[in-house]
C-alpha cells in the first residue's frame, strides 16, 4: 500500500487488514504510525524512486499492489508530476517485473475527460503508465471523498461548516462527493485475484450539490442553524487562491492553491453506474453517510479549531518577525534603555541585537513548515528565558500597568495550541 499514511489510504489499510491481509505500508515518513494495520513499513519517497530497480527489494512476498499517492499542487516539498507520473509508471513496471499481477491504482475523476492543471495531466500519465502494461490493473477515479478522516478540501469544508456566514467561491462546478467508506469496500472487492481487471471506473456519489449545499449539509451534521451565504468577489477569491499558493511555497498544504481553482471550474461529476453494475456497490448520498456517524465533540472542535489555525500562525510569524524588526529600528532606543536599566552594561547593545535575531529566526522557523515544530519549541524556550531573565533582572516588570511579563504567559501557551493543532494526518 504506497500512500498508506493518506486520508484513503489509512482506511484501506484497516480495511484489508481486518479481512485477514497482510499489507506492507510505503510511506515517506520517517517516523509512520507504529500502531494500526500495517504489519511493515517501507520507507519509499515517490518523488525520488524513480527508477523500477528501487522498487523490486520491497515487492518480494507481494501479491497486490494498491496506489494512493497524491499531491495537489507542486511546493516546496512536493512534485506532482514525480508523484503521478515517475514514481507510479517505476513502480507499475516494478510490479510487471516481479509478476505482480493485481495493481489497484487512485486516480482522480475527470481527468480523461480534461487536464485543468498539472494534477490532472500528471495523474493521466500515471493512469496511462499503468494501462500499458499487461496487468490485472484497476484504476478508481473518485470524486472528493468525504469520510470520517478529514484532509485537504474534506478538513475546508468541515472548517466552513462553523462559519455563521459562508463565503462562496465563485466559478465553481457541481460535486458528486463520495463517502469514504464505499472507496475502501471498492477497494477490497477489486483487490481480490478473481475480480474483472483492466477496467477504470469513476467513484462518484448519487447526487450533484453545490459546494455550498455540501458544507451545508455538514453544518446541519454538526448541529448549528442554517449559514448565510456571502459571493466573494473575484478579486477576494484570487487573493486567497494566492495567499494559497504563498502558503505553498512556504512547505504548507492549504486547500486553497491556484490548482484547487482550475480544478473545482469543472466541478467533480461522473457516472457511476458502472461502479456499481460492477461491484454491486450503492453509492451513498452525503446525507446517508452523515447520517451514519453522528457528529460528537471531536468533530466541532476540529470545526472550530480549523479556521483559527492559518490566523494563528500568521499571528505568531508576525510577533516574532515584527518584534525583530521593531527591536532593530524604532525601538533600538528603548531596547537599550530596558538593558541599561537592568545593569547589563557594556552587553546592552549586543543584548538588544541578539534577542532581536532570535526571534527573527523563530519567526522565520515557524513560517516554513519543515521546521516550524521546532520553531514553535524555540518560541517556548526563549519565552520562558524571557521570564525567568526579566524576574531576575527586573523584577519590578511585573507590576508595571502594561504587564510586560504578564503578557508572556498567553503568548506562551499560544505556542503549546499551535504545536497542538500542527499536524495536517
Amino acid at each position: 500500500m504506497t500512500g498508506a499514511t493518506g486520508l484513503i489510504g489509512q482506511s484501506v489499510c484497516a480495511r484489508l487488514a481486518a479481512d485477514g491481509h497482510v499489507v506492507l505500508g510505503a510511506s515517506r515518513s520517517a517516523r509512520p504510525p507504529a500502531f494500526g494495520a500495517v504489519s511493515r513499513w517501507i520507507r519509499v519517497d515517490f518523488g525520488q524512486a524513480d527508477d523500477p530497480d528501487l522498487w523490486r527489494p520491497h515487492l518480494e512476498g507481494v501479491e497486490a499492489v494498491v496506489n494512493c499517492v497524491g499531491v495537489l499542487q507542486d511546493n516546496a516539498r512536493e512534485d506532482t508530476t514525480a508523484a503521478h507520473a515517475g514514481g507510479a509508471a517505476a513502480l507499475f513496471r516494478a510490479c510487471a517485473a516481479a509478476s505482480i499481477r493485481r495493481v489497484v491504482h487512485f486516480s482522480a475523476i475527470g481527468v480523461d475527460r480534461q487536464q485543468a492543471s498539472a494534477f490532472s495531466a500528471s495523474k493521466l500519465e500515471g493512469d496511462r503508465a499503468l494501462m500499458a502494461l499487461d496487468l490485472d490493473w484497476v484504476i478508481l477515479r473518485p470524486s472528493v471523498v468525504l469520510g470520517g478522516p478529514v484532509f485537504g478540501a474534506s478538513a475546508l469544508i468541515r472548517g466552513l461548516a462553523v462559519l455563521p456566514v459562508l463565503p462562496v467561491m465563485p466559478e465553481t462546478g457541481p460535486l458528486q462527493v463520495v463517502a469514504l467508506e464505499d472507496v475502501v469496500e471498492t477497494v477490497a472487492f477489486v483487490v481480490q485475484p478473481d475480480r474483472p481487471a483492466r477496467l477504470a471506473l469513476e467513484l462518484a456519489g448519487p447526487e450533484r450539490l453545490s459546494f455550498a449545499e455540501v458544507v451545508a449539509l455538514h453544518r446541519a451534521w454538526l448541529g448549528w442553524r442554517p449559514a448565510r451565504a456571502l459571493a466573494l468577489p473575484r478579486w477576494a477569491a484570487g487573493l486567497l487562491y494566492r495567499l494559497g499558493d504563498l502558503a505553498g511555497r512556504l512547505g504548507w498544504r492549504p486547500p486553497l492553491r491556484s490548482t484547487a481553482r482550475r480544478e473545482i471550474r469543472h466541478g467533480a461529476v461522473g457516472d457511476p453506474g458502472p461502479w456499481t453494475q460492477i461491484t454491486g456497490i450503492r453509492p451513498r448520498s452525503l446525507a446517508e453517510a452523515l447520517r451514519a456517524r453522528p457528529a460528537s465533540v471531536q468533530e466541532r472542535w476540529f470545526a472550530g479549531l480549523y479556521p483559527i489555525k492559518p490566523v494563528l500562525f500568521v499571528v505568531l510569524v508576525l510577533f516574532w518577525t515584527l518584534t525583530a524588526v521593531i527591536s532593530l529600528t524604532t525601538g533600538f532606543e528603548n531596547g537599550l534603555e530596558l538593558m541599561h536599566r537592568a545593569r547589563t552594561g557594556a552587553l546592552a547593545g549586543p543584548g538588544v541585537v541578539a534577542g532581536a535575531l532570535a526571534d527573527l529566526a523563530i519567526g522565520l522557523a515557524i513560517a516554513w513548515r519543515p521546521t516550524a515544530r521546532r520553531g514553535l519549541w524555540a518560541a517556548i524556550g526563549l519565552s520562558c528565558f524571557y521570564i525567568v531573565a526579566g524576574t531576575l533582572l527586573l523584577p519590578e516588570l511585573w507590576n508595571e500597568p502594561l504587564g510586560p511579563l504578564l503578557k508572556i504567559w498567553p503568548i506562551l501557551f499560544a505556542h503549546f495550541v499551535a504545536l497542538a493543532i500542527l499536524d495536517e494526518r
